[in-house]
């Protein structure tokens, strides 16, 4: 049995659906001050869209393409303490129905890395170390260098995009090995090169970067975000599928509120399922971090009290031989105040 020391897991990331109203709406019930924020309309073909609290509301990146950051001056329009506010825009708020995934990071940090010793490249940003994420905002110097993640432990997945320019979304996870990156708008299976994060894995203070545009482009402004693995919360890792309705189980130990996952080995979307849409299995409708596609409602895999388990034939995300890796946010069993969780 997991235990954690994060005994309401919806205090530090929370799926939130609502309508949009193709006005001006604060949306509540989020449980904080959200730092970064998803947003993916459900029943309409917009843009998938991010926006967080260190590059500042109105400053949106795509997850599904790698145009530079806009600023949207009626996507977010505002943090609030209980959510976030929204105007007219596609992204966030005509008449559809949305999606927002929402994370806590909330300390802020800077490192002047000539002063601290700590990296090569200066860094801003913001991190959660009782949730293990962090916000890092650098300019690239187009050579090998290490950057302050302001986490005390190892990040386990980091996401990457240049702000200033068309660079794309470059994805490092540890189950993939550093010298591997996954595309977050591609399709395509994991590729190989050291020139992203110069096949080095992160430490308790620090993440490397290579000579690679994506990650380190002279004079390139750039946002990343990084999760380190916390028992009982989040789980960043690997499987294989076995292609049956009775398919492969993740034993994460906790009950999965957010789960990502992409087939590494061979060319298939990325997926995204959370405990809000529908919320019940095995009836855990999918979005797709790497296009546009309304949400598919596959009855793919059930979220249950410890894992995951997938019910459903699909090379996409169960298929023999082929190898998946894994984003899952959500809630042990059982807190360090031993409060059960029970299934759904």
């Amino acid at each position: 049995m997991a235990y954690t020391t994060i005994n309401k897991s919806s205090l530090h990331m929370n799926t939130k659906l609502y309508t949009g109203n193709a006005g001006t709406q604060a949306v509540t019930g989020v449980g904080f001050q959200p730092d970064w924020c998803w947003f993916k309309a459900r029943n309409n073909t917009d843009t998938h869209a991010i926006f967080d609290s260190v590059r500042g509301a109105t400053k949106r990146i795509i997850p599904n393409n790698s145009t530079a950051e806009g600023t949207q001056s009626n996507g977010l329009t505002s943090f609030d303490s209980d959510g976030f506010t929204v105007g007219d825009a596609g992204i966030t708020n005509q008449n559809y129905n949305y999606a927002s995934w929402n994370w806590k990071a909330g300390t802020a940090f800077t490192n002047d890395a000539s002063s601290t010793g700590i990296g090569t490249i200066d860094s801003t940003g913001s991190f959660n170390n009782d949730n293990g994420f962090s916000i890092v905002s650098y300019t690239g110097t187009g050579s090998n260098g290490t950057i302050k993640h302001g986490l005390n432990s190892a990040p386990k997945m980091i996401l990457i995009k240049q702000r200033s320019g068309t660079r794309t979304w470059l994805f490092g996870h540890n189950s993939l090995g550093w010298d591997k990156y996954l595309l977050l708008t591609s399709t395509d299976a994991q590729g190989t090169s050291s020139n992203y994060f110069q096949s080095t894995a992160p430490t308790t203070s620090v993440f490397s970067v290579g000579t690679g545009n994506e990650t380190n482009e002279s004079g390139g402004t750039y946002i990343a975000y990084c999760f380190a693995e916390k028992t009982g919360y989040s789980k960043f890792g690997s499987y294989q599928g076995v292609s049956s309705t009775d398919g492969a189980f993740i034993n994460l130990g906790f009950k999965p509120t957010f789960f990502m996952v992409k087939a590494s080995s061979r060319s298939e979307s990325w997926y995204i399922f959370d405990n809000k849409r529908e919320g019940y299995n095995p009836d855990n409708n999918s979005l797709y971090p790497d296009n546009t596609g309304t949400e598919g409602s596959t009855d793919w895999l059930d979220l249950v009290s410890n894992g995951v388990k997938f019910r459903y034939n699909s090379v996409g995300l169960n298929g023999t031989g082929e190898t998946y890796i894994y984003m899952a946010i959500g809630q042990s069993l059982v807190g360090s105040n031993n409060v059960p969780c029970t299934a759904r």
